[in-house]
């Protein structure tokens, strides 16, 4: 089993080339409007669909790895193509003790890369939105959890 995840976008040509990027992979197809990438690390079919109306949005897209060396690795492919904006270590967020690394799509939505180091109690409920996404100024910000 893997999950199917289907974008709109702007430009699909852009979105490809950053994907390529993130992935270390081309998309299995692809035309002018559409691109399909048939992952298997991480497990995800996630395709990619041209659109003049409104993007798709969410509050984040994240990809949970298994280990600090699994970090490690997507924290290199990033710095190595550009697209790491955040490097959270050891922080609190969304009642869990994590490392993670943010970046962001050409369509403006976020990505994580995390690992859960240790699940912490669940107390008060989340406040605000976007929990634990870096919040975008002039540069991007380390996030903090409204947690309590």
């Amino acid at each position: 089993m893997r999950p199917h995840l289907s974008l709109d976008v702007r430009n699909v040509s852009v979105s490809v080339a950053f994907y390529e990027k993130v992935f270390g992979l081309a998309p299995q197809k692809q035309t002018e409007d559409y691109a399909k990438f048939d992952l298997t690390e991480p497990s995800l079919n996630l395709s990619l669909v041209s659109t003049a109306a409104a993007i798709s949005r969410v509050n984040h897209l994240g990809i949970e790895v298994e280990s600090a060396d699994q970090i490690a690795a997507w924290k290199q492919r990033l710095q190595d193509n550009g697209l790491l904006e955040t490097v959270e270590d050891d922080i609190a967020c969304c009642f869990a003790r994590q490392d993670k690394l943010w970046f962001t799509d050409p369509d403006g939505n976020a990505w994580e890369v995390f690992t859960v180091l240790e699940q912490l109690p669940v107390s008060d409920p989340l406040k605000g939105t976007g929990c634990c996404v870096p919040k975008r100024q002039d540069s991007v910000q380390a996030a903090t959890c409204a947690a309590s």
